[in-house]
């Protein structure tokens, strides 16, 4: 069931903002039609203020912001029982959006719009605010709003994860490339989902593409837990961070704005001591900081494979060529500092191949001498599998 936005809102006065602090929440809480008490506002407020706020000093904060709510006339306090004013009516339209109807149970307000105001979709029309009452639309959301993808909230793990592997390969270049993979993509599942599986902090397959989803999602949000509720729970409680540092700064009054999402990063060459790097494959070290500036954009990376090729090619003149995996492993030598991973290293070669700056080939699989190369060099792409970088004479 819910309430008509507009019905709540009975010729509000002039607009006067919200003060900064956990009010916002406490007015959203009144704004459920029975309204709250303030005993009710303490209840229902404290998981979301726990890790900030002690049981005492929660209850302190929330009878001193009740009070201070009714003295500035947003809420008004009747036999114990605040519920919104015209003026506290508008207040709750500007913050929390005034698209489609508002809940009318403090589950729903809180899972709903508060959550949409967490991550600063409140003002969305009610079709993209959907999809965040099931675990699917809000693991999609969270991560459509963290790499910024177009919000589709329905959209299916498996074009999720294409997107995600898109963003991924432009980190590989270090973002000098835009468009990547394109809208189908072109490698297989599992290619895909290990280069989307660059974006975690762990790199690694993750097997489905669901539980990439839900991994990630719960990275961006910093929660130890995947399902609906822990990241709903992570996300209030990151915007309650918010609301509280936002309090105590000298800036202009901000009615909630959100804490941008944690996106996990690359691998930094600083997080690794001179001399001491890990191999950078397929199951990395640690992400950390942002992405590296060291990574090489699209005509430097080609540059440098066409170079390494070169050096480990086989054949004769005019058909001279080099296994993938030999180029590989000589790149990730040479250039540690790009810290990039197996998957990354071939999806990037094959970005390089389709824009026309290097030229893959495939190799005669009844090469019983090489299968091993041939393997760890392959490629799937489409309708090809690579396994050699074409040298040019």
């Amino acid at each position: 069931m819910t309430a008509r936005v507009d019905d709540m809102i009975p010729d509000a006065p002039g607009l006067v903002d919200l003060p900064p602090g956990l009010s916002v929440l406490l007015l959203a809480r009144a704004a459920i039609p029975a309204g709250a008490t303030r005993a009710e506002i303490v209840r229902d407020l404290m998981p979301l203020v726990s890790h900030r706020l002690s049981p005492a000093e929660w209850r302190a904060t929330a009878s001193d912001e009740a009070s201070r709510l009714v003295g500035l006339g947003f809420v008004a306090e009747t036999r114990g029982r605040l519920s919104l004013t015209g003026q506290g009516a508008a207040a709750m339209q500007r913050a929390f959006g005034g698209k489609g109807s508002w809940p009318v149970t403090w589950p729903e307000m809180r899972d709903g719009r508060i959550v949409a105001r967490a991550l600063d979709i409140e003002h969305e029309g009610s079709a993209k605010l959907k999809p965040l009452s099931s675990p699917e639309g809000l693991r999609a959301l969270i991560l459509q709003k963290a790499f910024g993808l177009p919000l589709k909230g329905n959209q299916t793990a498996n074009r999720l994860r294409v997107e995600l592997a898109v963003v991924a390969l432009e980190r590989a270049f270090g973002n000098k490339i835009k468009g990547g993979l394109g809208a189908s993509g072109g490698f297989t599942a599992k290619a895909g989902r290990l280069l989307a599986g660059q974006l975690s902090s762990r790199p690694r397959d993750f097997g489905a593409d669901g539980k990439l989803i839900a991994e990630l999602a719960a990275e961006c949000v910093g929660s130890p837990q995947t399902d609906a509720d822990a990241l709903r729970l992570a996300l209030l409680k990151r915007f309650v961070s918010t609301l509280l540092a936002a309090s105590h700064s000298s800036g202009p009054p901000a009615e909630g704005a959100p804490r941008p999402l944690r996106v996990p990063a690359v691998r930094s060459p600083q997080s690794d001591a001179a001399g001491a790097r890990p191999a950078a494959n397929d199951t990395g070290p640690t992400a950390i900081e942002a992405v590296s500036s060291d990574r090489p954009g699209i005509a430097d990376f080609a540059r440098e494979v066409k170079s390494t090729a070169a050096a480990v090619a086989e054949g004769w003149p005019g058909n001279r060529k080099a296994f993938i995996s030999r180029v590989w492993h000589a790149i990730r030598s040479s250039w540690p500092e790009w810290r990039l991973s197996e998957i990354e290293f071939k999806c990037m070669l094959v970005e390089a191949h389709r824009s026309g700056h290097v030229v893959l080939a495939n190799a005669d699989l009844k090469d019983r001498k090489s299968v091993i190369e041939i393997d760890a060099s392959a490629i799937a792409y489409k309708n090809t599998v690579w396994h050699y970088v074409r040298v040019e004479d």
